[in-house]
């Protein structure tokens, strides 16, 4: 039987999603506008609760149409005018960028995060220090903190406890898979992430990047499957004999543009280190072989 090129087999290139959009009686969704292969239609950010100061959670990468659009969306969609607080996933660009305008058409909002120090400048100060099983209460709404690194260091999801819903940022998103940075992101802990995911009981994902998820278990299984393949892949790779990070690349993705190689690179690598860790295989004048 042939073997499987890949698991998680749906792609965000090409897709679109609406500007604003409420996604049930707690959640509402304004897109980032900041479109890429990486980020697909955009950011996704959202306001959450079911009063007049909604939380927001993440703030796109700093695109002036999301400003306006967040504006139009909390006084069309949520009746409302001003904002409880910011939370935020974590410190990369095209999820903090926008802090700064959120403040000056708001004033000076609480911005909460888990810490990065020297990646969370673009949030401004003051900021104040979420961590593992911190609780944001709003209006009508209860968020856990859930702190799942991998991805980045300082990665918090977000329970919602009152839809048994989880905010994901980039761990699960709404379609492809997540990209692990070689240099700042560790495989390992991300698997541990994925695993963890688990054991929540959930009804609906609402990721950072692409369409809400309404099969949150089966979608994270899939993502689980899917590194574990890349992994065995990595290893048929080498098995024949020393190798540099994009020839492997070129081995495994064979169903990727080219454009895309770079980037699956760096997951490559990620997954490198990984079986290095665990002494499985071993780097040497930049060819990697099986131990």
């Amino acid at each position: 039987m042939e073997k499987p090129v890949r698991i998680v087999t749906d792609s965000m290139i090409g897709m679109k999603l609406p500007d604003y959009a409420r996604l049930s009686p707690l959640v509402v969704t304004v897109l980032g506008h900041n479109p890429s292969a990486f980020t697909g239609p955009g950011t996704n950010t959202y306001l959450i609760g079911s009063g007049d100061r909604p939380i927001l959670l993440d703030t796109g990468q700093g695109v002036p149409i999301w400003a306006d659009m967040l504006v139009v969306a909390l006084k069309d969609v949520c009746n409302a005018s001003g904002l409880d607080r910011i939370v935020l996933t974590h410190a990369h660009v095209d999820h903090i960028g926008g802090v700064s305008q959120v403040r000056e058409r708001f004033g000076r909002v609480e911005v909460l995060k888990m810490p990065w120090p020297g990646h969370d400048a673009p949030a401004g100060k003051p900021m104040s220090s979420l961590g593992d099983g911190s609780v944001v209460k709003g209006q009508g709404v209860t968020l856990r903190a859930i702190h799942t690194p991998g991805h980045a260091p300082d990665h918090l999801c977000y329970y919602l406890e009152e839809e048994r819903a989880l905010f994901t940022g980039d761990v699960v998103l709404g379609a492809g898979t997540t990209v692990i940075p070689d240099d700042t992101g560790d495989l390992g802990e991300y698997m541990n992430s994925l695993r963890r995911l688990l054991e929540l009981e959930l009804d609906t994902i609402y990721p950072a990047h692409g369409p809400v998820i309404r099969n949150p278990r089966e979608k994270i299984r899939e993502y689980i499957a899917h590194r574990e393949l890349r992994e065995r892949q990595v290893l048929d790779a080498l098995s024949d004999g020393p190798l540099e990070v994009m020839a492997i690349v070129k081995r495994i993705y064979v169903d990727v543009p080219e454009y895309l190689h770079p980037a699956a690179a760096s997951s490559v690598r990620s997954h490198l280190k990984k079986l290095g860790k665990e002494g499985r295989v071993a780097e040497h004048e930049r060819h990697w072989s099986i131990n």
